[in-house]
Parts: C-alpha cells; structure tokens; sequence
C-alpha cells in the first residue's frame, strides 16, 4: 500500500466515521456533505482494500483492520493538530481553549469543585470534559491515544514516555456505624479480625491493602461483600453491622460521616498516593504546562493531604 501524498482529509473522514458509525453524524462532524462523505469512504475502500466498514442494525460497523487503524491514525491526528495549535505563549485569562482530564473516582469528588473554582477566578472561558477510568493502567492508554490531556489516579506503571508528579496522599481508617454491637474504640486487631468486612475493589478483586498487610502477619480476614463503587461503602456501612478500611477522604466526602464510628486501622497501612500523569509529547506545550501547574496547587487549596515529598 503506498501511502505517498495521502490526502489528510481522508484520515479526518476514517476518523470520524469510526467516531459516529454514520456517514450523516460523520459528514456533520466535520462539516462535508453526505456525498463527500461516501466518496472519501469509497476512496479509503480502495486505498486500504479493505471495506473498512460495513452497514449493520445499529450503523456502520468497523472491519478488523479498520479496528487496528482507529488508536493509530486518532493519535496521529490528535498529535498534528496539537502541533498546528502550539504557540510559545498562553493567556488563561483570555483562552477558549477545551481540555480533557482523566479521573478516577476519588479524585473527581475530591479535587473538580476546588479546581472549577480556580479556573472560575482565572481562566473563565476554558472548557473542561472529564473521563472517568478504574484501573490504574487505564490512564496510559488514555494518554498515548491523546484521548485526555491528563490524568489524575493512582500512579500507573513506570513507563518512559509517562510522566507522574505527586499530588496528594489519603490515609486508610476503619469505620462502622455508631451504635455497632461489637466494635467500640480503640479497635484492635483481634476485634477486627472478628467482624464481617466490606472490601471496595473498583477492579473486581477480592484481595486489597488490608488483605496484603493481614496476609504478611499470617493471618486473614472474613470478606462479606466486596464492590467496586467507593462512594457506596459509607453509606452501606452506616445501614449494616459490617466493618470497612477505607480512605479518610471517601468517608469526609461521602456524606455519612456524621452516621459512622472512625477509627484508626489496627495495621500498618501506607497512604494511597494520587499522582497528576501527561504524556511526555505535552511535556513542553505552554498551556498544558500551565494547566499542570494549576492542577498541583488545587489539592492545597481543597484541604488535602499533601505528600511529603510534595
């Protein structure tokens, strides 16, 4: 296949027919008509020859190879065009600019109020869409298909074109409800040991920090629930006899903290550490630069738990 002297537009077309699955959303996403739109998919046909895609119940649906081409060529469109827009300056005060952020659970209820403020006070006019993911490494493919400008999680695997800085830290404390049959402070480990536990596992595991630290000790605990929304685990410990290690902040921020008995953990646990990662080809872009820097002062600002090396 010679790809010499390609036509861009082509690439923008596969991109948004993969995007909308229609050649109708697709030509208005980009603004061509119709049959602008067939043709450069009749073009794309004879270039890859392959059909590239195929119509179905539910719109147009991609082939195998126009499956391997979608992360590729929307990485590449999405580097050009960051390319064609960097400028050696940015104002915040006057930019329209729109960026993406990648956030798991916690740091969406922990640091966006803090943040929108911020940008309220200094940059009015920028747009902000969030993208949720759970597992940690998640936000590496996220980054390397330039689907989100940043991410805020737990810091991924250590790869060489990701970059992590620290933001802030969460200790883990037990909690219950008030009025708990059992358990009364201060909680040992034996009590614990005793009670029924909650286990919150975004990633569907039935094995966490608690039961890491237990297992080093030799011992192990009764898991009775395990489930993958954070935010649910206070309100469901509030309205039941059992008993879950979680972090300060999720209880702070949950809502229910008026409802439960909080506790220190009778084990050593380190604090889960939350990390801002980018893509090493943004490293040097002025507004990317500009919206890092913005996002390591939120965490201060909204009363967070700075790390020590922060």
């Amino acid at each position: 296949m010679d790809l010499h002297g390609i036509d861009l537009n082509l690439l923008v077309a596969f991109d948004a027919l993969m995007a909308e699955r229609s050649v109708t959303r697709a030509g208005a996403r980009i603004g061509r008509t119709q049959p602008a739109m067939s043709a450069a998919l009749a073009r794309l046909r004879g270039l890859m020859k392959d059909e590239l895609f195929i119509r179905g119940p539910n719109g147009l649906q991609p082939t195998p190879l126009a499956l391997d081409l979608a992360q590729p060529i929307a990485q590449a469109l999405t580097g050009l065009q960051r390319a064609l827009e960097f400028t050696q300056t940015f104002d915040p005060s006057t930019s329209t600019a729109s960026f993406t952020l990648g956030l798991s659970d916690h740091p969406t209820f922990a640091l966006l109020p803090s943040l929108l403020g911020v940008l309220r006070e200094r940059a009015p006019g920028i747009t902000l869409r969030i993208r949720n993911f759970i597992a940690r490494d998640d936000a590496i493919g996220m980054l390397d298909a330039g689907e989100v400008d940043l991410t805020v999680g737990v810091p991924p695997s250590s790869t060489a074109r990701i970059v992590s800085r620290p933001l802030f830290e969460e200790r883990f404390v037990c909690v219950v409800r008030k009025g708990h049959p059992t358990v009364h402070p201060p909680l040992d480990l034996h009590g614990f040991l005793e009670q029924s536990h909650l286990l919150v596992s975004p990633e569907n595991e039935n094995y966490g920090v608690v039961d890491a630290a237990l297992a080093r000790q030799g011992l192990k605990r009764r898991l009775a629930l395990t489930l993958p929304q954070l935010y649910a685990a206070p309100a469901l410990v509030a309205q039941t006899d059992l008993i879950a290690t979680l972090m300060e902040g999720v209880v702070a921020a949950s809502g229910h903290a008026e409802r439960l008995c909080i506790m220190p953990a009778p084990l050593d646990l380190p604090p889960i550490l939350f990390a801002l990662s980018w893509h090493r080809r943004n490293d040097v872009h002025p507004a990317q630069r500009w919206l890092r820097d913005l996002l390591a002062s939120v965490p201060h600002r909204a009363g967070l738990r700075l790390p020590a090396a922060a």
